[in-house]
């Protein structure tokens, strides 16, 4: 490994995309492609100005990267949906420095897949290693207190936690088809008094004189992005302070241009798709569905469980899709048919006192965060038990 540079890149506009793309693989989920997180810096989304400082570090051999880090250092905890007070919390309790810190994830999305991604071919848990050791000179360099991974791929869990990295469970919600092949499969999978709930919330949208239609692909266009991004602006400014508005318009353009393949909308109208009362953004792959952003210019009875929920659901089934993500939050997604999950995220500490207090109190909240998530499922409106949970 000795020919091997470490070099830290503060946009990802120095590492050319196909290099990036090379590394990540057309296969990786639409959150880590070079497009997405490069039309997140440019629209001024994702940049130091708003907390966040693009930091991805590469391992260069010659002039072409076998390894990257997608990282950014943060000067805040907004757009994370992993709630780490406990952490700032106690490092003010040991007189230390909380921020900056130094984060891996794909910015304001919280989708399971983080990971360093390596040339095929190349030795990944030693490079994992490799790009370990140089993430703890920087932070130990520059008075970091903390590196986090944040929504693990689970396939590279073991390599960092091999590495040293200490895991914290949290929970996210999840749907999967399992042997569903039609909306009225999944109804059935719910006892009689929830299934009458759904059906009775699709009615009251229908009695509203709005349809939901999904539009993809060709359907999509500038027009149809600058429409989302109103009524994700718009439903953002509802909450006040609190509406964790991080996206600029450009990121939704860049969106029209790069990724309609990868973006479905589900309009609810009452006439022309494409004069919506009500809108939501979901992403998806072959065979994993994303929700992400909506917002209605009406206040409707259900609309949200409609055009966010099942509306996804039942196109999700017709196209053959295995899971949907609903987005961080949300206790409501339970009756919904959203098994709660546990995700790991993976941390390093580089004050030792910190490091030892936390790691060990770790095995304990783990523990209990897997007894709450059963028993969260456990009253569940499933007719049968609900699925085994999988670390």
């Amino acid at each position: 490994m000795s020919s091997l540079t470490a070099r830290w890149h503060r946009s990802i506009q120095e590492i050319p995309e196909q290099h990036w793309q090379a590394l990540v693989s057309d296969h990786a989920i639409p959150f880590y492609r070079w497009s997405w997180l490069e039309a997140l810096e440019s629209s001024g989304s994702i940049i130091p100005e708003q907390g966040w400082q693009p930091l991805h570090l590469a391992l260069w051999r010659g002039d072409v990267p076998i390894a990257v880090a997608p990282l950014y250092l943060k000067g805040h905890s907004y757009g994370e949906f992993v709630f780490d007070q406990t952490f700032a919390r106690l490092a003010g309790d040991l007189g230390l420095r909380y921020y900056p810190k130094l984060l891996g994830m794909s910015p304001v999305s919280p989708v399971l897949g983080y990971r360093f991604h390596v040339l095929p071919g190349e030795d990944e848990a030693e490079l994992t290693a490799v790009l370990l050791r140089a993430i703890d000179a920087f932070c130990e360099h520059n008075s970091i207190l903390s590196c986090n991974f944040l929504y693990v791929d689970p396939q590279w869990r073991p390599l960092a936690e091999a590495a040293g990295c200490a895991t914290w469970l949290n929970q996210q919600s999840l749907w999967s088809r399992g042997d569903d092949q039609s909306f009225d499969d999944y109804l059935n999978g719910f006892n009689a008094n929830q299934r009458r709930n759904i059906k009775r919330e699709r009615k009251a949208v229908a009695k509203a004189g709005l349809t939901v239609t999904p539009l993809t692909g060709e359907q999509l266009d500038l027009e149809l992005f600058q429409i989302m991004h109103g009524f994700y602006e718009q439903h953002c400014a509802r909450w006040g302070p609190w509406g964790s508005k991080y996206l600029e318009q450009g990121f939704f353009e860049a969106l029209a241009g790069l990724h309609r393949e990868q973006v479905v909308l589900f309009s609810a109208h009452r006439g022309d798709p494409r004069e919506p009362v009500a809108m939501s953004m979901c992403v998806r792959d072959d065979h994993h569905l994303w929700g992400r952003y909506w917002g209605s210019e009406e206040e409707i009875d259900c609309l949200h469980f409609e055009v966010c929920y099942y509306a996804p659901i039942e196109w999700a089934i017709s196209q053959g899709i295995d899971s949907f993500d609903p987005g961080a939050g949300g206790s409501h997604k339970r009756r919904r048919g959203f098994v709660a999950r546990p995700h790991a995220s993976l941390h390093r500490w580089y004050q030792p006192q910190m490091d030892g207090l936390i790691r060990a109190w770790l095995p304990k909240v783990n523990g209990l965060m897997l007894e709450e998530i059963e028993a969260i499922n456990a009253e569940l409106p499933f007719k049968a038990d609900a699925p085994s949970l999988s670390l």
